[in-house]
């Protein structure tokens, strides 16, 4: 592995910051405003001064934190892309060509979870999401598929044209501090190699922290990386200004 990091991109995930909001004001009249707290979207645009390369908004079918005006309004005023995270549904689907984000992310989705655990079954379900990539082809949005480190899904992913995939690093992260963690590592690594010889972009996700980002940084080919719930619980420390800039010293 290259010991250096490679100028990787920063992608905020803001998700965190309306699951706050929506502890207090999940039934309220309106989810944002002057009477509601925290705004995700003011959260996004102060991050973007500091040097975020993208926003990400997870829209889900039971609208359990982001609201659609959120990622509407995000679509409207920030500066820098809008990355969509969202299930391979018709609803979806629709949203998604009138919002006319920069990229969607298409990812599993289970009312169940708190947040997204796993990666997303290409392999078994490839007309499903190819209904939506080619959607999203058609009309210029960029696609990424948010997979495991699997080699199956990668080249399922391939099959169906995906510019992106976004690795899951949650079994990583999970290791961290245990024994499985080296495998788990290298487990990502080959995944990079190999899609990158597929001619995919990639990205990576999920539980990266402020302390295993040092190992992260090292998978090869990595155009950038989003990070979601570190940022956002740093930030009740020291702002998210400040979060933002802490996360991008591991990355330049």
């Amino acid at each position: 592995m290259n010991n250096l990091p490679k100028n990787i991109l920063l992608g905020l995930n803001v998700d965190h910051c309306a699951t706050v909001r929506q502890a207090r004001y999940r039934h309220h009249v309106l989810d944002y405003g002057s009477e509601v707290e925290p705004d995700c979207v003011e959260i996004a645009l102060l991050a973007e001064r500091v040097g975020v390369d993208s926003i990400t908004m997870h829209l889900r079918e039971d609208r359990r934190h982001v609201q659609d005006s959120d990622v509407e309004r995000a679509c409207e005023k920030i500066s820098t892309r809008l990355n969509l995270e969202m299930a391979c549904t018709s609803e979806m689907i629709e949203y998604a060509l009138q919002l006319m984000p920069h990229s969607v992310c298409l990812v599993p989705e289970s009312r169940e979870e708190v947040t997204t655990e796993g990666g997303l079954d290409v392999a078994g379900q490839q007309e499903r999401v190819r209904k939506v990539t080619e959607a999203m082809r058609e009309v210029g949005i960029l696609t990424s598929l948010f997979i495991d480190p699997d080699v199956t899904q990668i080249e399922a992913a391939a099959e169906l044209k995906s510019p992106w995939v976004e690795l899951h690093t949650g079994a990583y992260a999970n290791a961290y501090y245990h024994d499985g963690r080296q495998r788990e590592l290298e487990s990502l690594v080959n995944a990079a190699e190999y899609a990158h010889s597929l001619g995919l972009v990639v990205n990576a996700g999920h539980g990266i922290n402020y302390q295993n980002i040092t190992e992260i940084v090292q998978i090869p080919h990595l155009q950038e990386l989003n990070i979601g719930h570190s940022i956002i619980s740093r930030a009740l420390f020291v702002g998210i200004e400040q979060a933002v800039r802490e996360m991008l010293v591991h990355l330049s």
